[in-house]
């Protein structure tokens, strides 16, 4: 099919629109992460934690409610709304940097209120990440409706370039941005500028739902009350924990949105659809929860060798995005669930290699394997997601990208703490039987029960106590890398579950409406 002028500048343009958001992304990252920010706000560790959560959470719950929208007010709308985002977050961001600067003469008041700024100026950024996110995706499953996973794939390049970016711009401004980090703020809008200059004219695609006739009920049907039950208990459990309301207000509004989706949807949904909503959550949790810990691995024998750890996250990145760029082939030779399906076990194996890896050179060859798996997870299942029911629209393809990032943090995150907390006391336990009861608590989360490790119990043992449970916390945090593989391996018999049912079919088409 062949493509205009006009088309091939939305293209791009949505390109760059993700490389902006992935620089906000990285770039608030590393000056919290640094400490640049908690040293001149006065930050401690858990309102670093909060201001950190405060752009992504934002994020997740605007592309799915932005999905319920945006046909009606229109693709342009949501780019300009979210450029207004982007613009709103750099003046609250220089705010707070005023703040902080111009009067010193009471400087935990100004403190206070440089946070308010950043905290609401990271919420603002969130909402027009999520905003970019929820328009480019159903553009370019438009643009492109005979090779969606294809351009998906490249689209979604534009995530580890922004992230290749950031990170070379923060070790290469490192000493000038410690005096100043306005500077790293101002460069993430010449992205921000080249998109809006790109996008403001051209004419963006009719969703392919819309110009097949196909109505916004049959959109909602698609996605049914299955995928709306999940999508808001995700939604309002997140809210719940961010704005601290009781459980029977989440579930009071969850209740009542539910039933009012069933009742104007009448549909339960799309099995298949379903089963893909499923199979996401442990492939979000094995693409994002995993990484921070092999971060952190790798992050040891970088310092050791004298390097910036944030090389690592430019070498995966980089990884990400030349394999993006050349996903057509692959997709061609092993189709969408089989390239899935090969990418969940060579997840498999690159979790189960990092869980003993010790030199250098392995952890390197373990992360490379996983960096290579996990390449083609998000945009791929985006692509068959689309394919397979086009009349959900924008909706479907956005919705299950949300449900994904929401589960990361209400369920995947946590759970892969519980997996790290349970390995470690029962390293303690095996190891130090003499103090297991003494240093260990007992507690609870969301998914249940388990026993944690006791950090002021422990700093009251001998020193030889603490460097025994500093080896076996090091050495089970790293081992639980394994139990992760439990999540591809999930998806693995997931995904040839579906090979095996599209081949009973005549094998896997995309479905088109007409």
């Amino acid at each position: 099919m062949k493509h205009s002028k006009n088309d091939k500048i939305v293209f791009w343009g949505a390109f760059v629109a993700l490389i902006t958001t992935s620089m906000a992304f990285i770039i608030r990252a590393i000056l919290i992460n640094s400490g640049i920010w908690p040293e001149q706000f006065g930050l401690d560790k858990v309102q670093s934690g909060v201001l950190f959560g405060a752009g992504i959470w934002p994020f997740a719950i605007s592309i799915i409610l932005f999905s319920l929208v945006i046909d009606r007010v229109g693709y342009k709308f949501a780019m300009f709304f979210s450029f207004g985002c982007y613009a709103v977050f750099g003046a609250l961001a220089l705010m707070a940097y005023a703040a902080v600067n111009s009067d010193l003469t009471d400087l935990p008041t100004a403190q206070a209120k440089a946070w308010s700024y950043l905290y609401w100026g990271s919420v603002i950024l969130g909402l027009g990440n999520g905003t970019v996110e929820a328009f480019i995706n159903p553009v370019v499953a438009t643009l492109f409706r005979d090779e969606k996973s294809k351009w998906l794939n490249i689209l979604h390049a534009g995530w580890p370039g922004g992230l290749v970016i950031g990170g070379i711009l923060a070790i290469g401004l490192g000493g000038i941005v410690a005096d100043d980090w306005r500077i790293l703020v101002a460069l993430m809008f010449l992205p921000a500028l080249v998109y809006l200059i790109m996008l403001a004219r051209v004419k963006f695609p009719v969703n392919e739902r819309v110009a097949a006739g196909s109505s916004y009920r049959e959109m909602l049907a698609e996605f049914g009350t299955a995928g709306a039950f999940i999508a808001f208990y995700l939604i309002f459990a997140q809210l719940g924990s961010v704005f601290a309301w009781s459980s029977t207000i989440t579930w009071a509004l969850i209740a009542v949105s539910v039933i009012a989706y069933a009742f104007y949807s009448r549909s339960f949904g799309n099995p298949l659809l379903l089963i893909l909503v499923i199979i996401m959550m442990p492939l979000a949790t094995t693409e994002l929860g995993t990484d921070g810990w092999i971060s952190a691995l790798m992050e040891k024998p970088m310092h050791v060798a004298g390097w910036d750890p944030t090389w690592v996250l430019v070498y995966t990145s980089g990884i990400m995005m030349l394999l993006r760029f050349n996903a057509g082939p692959v997709i061609r030779k092993f189709g969408p669930l089989g390239l899935l399906a090969m990418c969940s076990a060579l997840a498999i194996l690159g979790l189960y290699l990092l869980s003993f890896a010790d030199a250098v050179i392995f952890i390197f060859l373990a992360a490379t394997i996983y960096g290579v798996a996990k390449t083609y997870f998000w945009p791929t299942m985006l692509g068959v997601v689309s394919e397979q029911t086009p009349k959900g629209g924008a909706l479907t393809i956005n919705a299950i990208a949300g449900i994904g990032m929401l589960t990361v943090g209400i369920l995947g995150g946590p759970f892969i703490g519980y997996l790290q907390e349970s390995s470690v006391t029962a390293g303690i336990k095996e190891d130090l039987p003499e103090v297991y009861e003494s240093v260990t608590v007992e507690s609870d989360y969301l998914l249940g029960h388990y026993t944690a490790l006791n950090a002021d119990a422990l700093d009251e043992q001998p020193e030889s106590i603490q460097e025994k449970a500093t080896d076996i916390r090091e050495r089970e945090t790293q081992g639980a890398l394994a139990k992760m593989c439990m999540f591809p391996a999930f998806m693995l018999v997931c995904y040839i579950g579906l090979i095996l049912f599209f081949k009973s079919k005549g094998g896997y088409q995309p479905k088109v409406i007409v």
